[in-house]
């Protein structure tokens, strides 16, 4: 028996199409191509998601974001992080304040950037662990603590953050449990001949365009809640399971190819992102049940980064993709 959408998700999912439109017309008024990456960007915010932008320097991955945050009526933020950053540097901190009428003492909570709605964590992977792990709790259950005290975040929240790949001096790897709290891993490509030179033509000149704000917290917060109400198949939700079971290493029915290249695969949190995904998917192409080819649209975002390769694929210089593109074929 099929689950039924209530009547006020559904008007509200049908009109995510359009809304989406919108949102990719803003953004291509500075961005030019990276189709791909916007719509995965749109989607992650529809469907609760943090993202992970990976890219060499020049990619426009900071002005993307940042241009996300003009054309959303959001409270925006951003965290430029470096080496000698500190945890309260991001989550702000308790200071000693006097009232001089009496004489009074006492502790005030200053907030720090964290409580924003939009964050841009800008190169995330130059900080040290320490600093790194004030993220996971905002991200994982949109609150922080400090001296003890828990603080509630606005909703809705989004990390954005982005990193170099190729930059490795002075820079800590994120650690695979803060990674996995990442929905997407995007990586952010060299533009097309023809996108290179209309960036060429744009950017030296001064006609920079004005942007429209074309939604709002309100609206976000009730299209993620409606999104959720889309059911997700059986036969759909069995194949999302065996193709994320299909890479750990040594499991039962695991391909052989992942036991030679994988030394750890995804947990039960990429099955989850990837019905999310897959839900967004759907109301942006105006259907409202998720099929095969929604998940498939979601496999890289989702996997790339959850897959972590052992020193054989890295002789036989695969790559996540590489490993991803085969188990799509297989399963």
């Amino acid at each position: 028996m099929s689950e039924k959408i209530p009547q006020d998700a559904a008007e509200r999912i049908a009109m995510l199409p359009e809304l989406a439109e919108k949102i990719k017309a803003e953004l291509a008024k500075r961005i030019i191509g990276q189709r791909d990456l916007i719509n995965q960007l749109v989607v992650a915010i529809f469907a609760r998601g943090h993202c992970l932008l990976i890219g060499v320097p020049g990619l426009a991955k900071t002005l993307l974001i940042h241009t996300l945050g003009e054309i959303a009526d959001l409270k925006f933020a951003r965290i430029q992080f470096t080496p000698d950053m500190m945890p309260m540097d991001i989550t702000g901190s308790e200071i000693l304040e006097e009232d001089h009428a009496t004489g009074h003492r006492e502790f005030k909570f200053i907030r720090g950037p964290i409580f924003a709605q939009l964050i841009l964590a800008d190169e995330i992977n130059r900080t040290p662990p320490k600093t790194q792990a004030a993220l996971l709790e905002a991200m994982q259950e949109q609150r922080v603590t400090v001296a003890g005290k828990k603080y509630d975040l606005a909703s809705p929240f989004f990390v954005l953050a982005t990193q170099n790949p190729i930059e490795q001096e002075g820079t800590y790897p994120l650690p695979e449990a803060q990674l996995d709290r990442f929905m997407f891993s995007l990586n952010v490509v060299y533009p097309k001949f023809e996108e290179e030179v209309e960036v060429l033509l744009t950017t030296t000149r001064d006609n920079e365009e004005r942007l429209e704000k074309v939604v709002g917290a309100d609206e976000i917060i009730a299209l993620q809640t409606a999104i959720r109400h889309i059911p997700v198949p059986r036969s759909v939700a069995e194949y999302t399971v065996k193709l994320v079971s299909a890479t750990r290493p040594n499991a039962e029915g695991t391909p052989d190819f992942i036991n030679k290249y994988l030394r750890w695969g995804a947990g039960p949190r990429a099955c989850q992102y990837l019905a999310l995904a897959g839900k967004v998917h759907a109301a942006m192409k105006g259907r409202f049940n998720v099929a095969l080819d929604d998940i498939k649209n979601a496999a890289y975002s989702v996997l790339r980064h959850r897959i972590i390769l052992n020193y054989q694929a890295e002789a036989d210089m695969r790559t996540p993709e590489n490993v991803i593109e085969e188990l799509l074929g297989g399963v």
